[in-house]
């Protein structure tokens, strides 16, 4: 039964590493999202993109069973709308049209292949909307969305001010400059993390030149990187949402973690419990971004939210 004045509609993310499924009830008149189910899977539809230009054969392959399994939920909890965004990967391949085919096949509708202002508008109400009233936290928010292919900046108050995507995340990063002779290193040497750093600190410049990072007070960080990081942060003795969502990280204990996984071996990172199985390679490059993040906007503590651009997305058709 779906409540009075609410709709129920599902969201679809399609990232450069994982795709997302949120069915929600939502009430635009109230602010209100009850949340029915909520599920990520690693695809990794960016394998090799940034080097061949196109989406792998088997990318393609995951992404689809994975759009399958997510049509069955869409079935069963009977959503009424469904709105399917893909971001970096398939914004930058040249078969982008068979990705679109098997999504449409599958899922009956069209993925659209939004533009990084749009996906951070949607990031940007995703995790700000529930923090409206909240006196510990002074705006304006610097929103940051680390992904596989690309981070996202937003700053605002109630709507965003400014924007920017740059092409740096964790798999991109990992893949130019932590992967030698087909795979990574184990672990990176000091000059694979300084190239890293040295890219990442280029396209915080790049950032800058659009966002005004560091007139935010209140840095918001999203996406899988950033929840691992807390996890690992809390200890957790595996993943729980419910302690992720809205916890605070200080900048001391994001280095800490930071240089602890850029030395460690693939085996010490596998063995973290909270760890997803798809992140261990590329939790490296995507703790360091958030570090280079609070290092160059001065953020003491980085909030960190479970609700990102899936939400925005499941708002925007509310």
């Amino acid at each position: 039964m779906v409540p009075a004045g609410f709709s129920r509609v599902a969201a679809v993310d399609c990232g450069t590493n994982s795709i997302r499924l949120l069915v929600a009830d939502v009430d635009p008149a109230t602010g209100e999202l009850l949340e029915l189910d909520r599920r990520m899977t690693i695809v990794r539809l960016g394998q090799d993109v940034d080097r061949t230009g196109r989406l792998a054969p088997e990318a393609l392959e995951r992404t689809f069973a994975a759009c399958r399994e997510y049509a069955g939920v869409i079935r069963e909890l009977g959503a009424a709308t469904v709105r399917f965004v893909a971001t970096s990967a398939s914004r930058d391949a040249e078969n982008r049209d068979d990705f679109v085919r098997g999504v449409v096949d599958i899922l009956g509708v069209e993925p659209e292949v939004i533009s990084g202002d749009q996906e951070a508008e949607f990031s940007f109400t995703g995790a700000t909307k529930e923090l409206k009233g909240r006196d510990d936290l002074v705006k304006p928010y610097l929103v940051v969305d680390i992904g596989g292919g690309s981070t996202e900046f937003v700053v605002g108050e109630e709507h965003v001010r400014a924007a920017r995507s740059v092409d740096v995340g964790c798999v991109r990063m990992t893949e130019r400059h932590l992967v030698q002779d087909g795979k990574v290193s184990d672990p990176p040497t000091e000059q694979q993390i300084a190239a890293m750093r040295a890219d990442i600190e280029a396209a915080l410049d790049l950032a800058e030149e659009t966002v005004p990072l560091r007139e935010a007070r209140t840095l918001v960080g999203l996406a899988g990187s950033v929840t691992t990081v807390s996890a690992i942060a809390q200890e957790l003795p595996e993943y729980d949402s419910a302690r992720i969502h809205h916890s605070r990280i200080s900048r001391d204990r994001v280095r800490e973690i930071t240089e602890w996984l850029l030395r460690s071996t693939h085996a010490e990172r596998a063995a973290i419990p909270s760890m997803h199985p798809g992140r261990v390679d590329v939790i490296g490059a995507g703790a360091l971004v958030l570090l280079a993040i609070m290092e160059r906007t001065g953020a003491e503590e980085v909030v960190v939210s479970e609700h990102d651009i899936l939400d925005g997305i499941a708002w925007s058709v509310a």
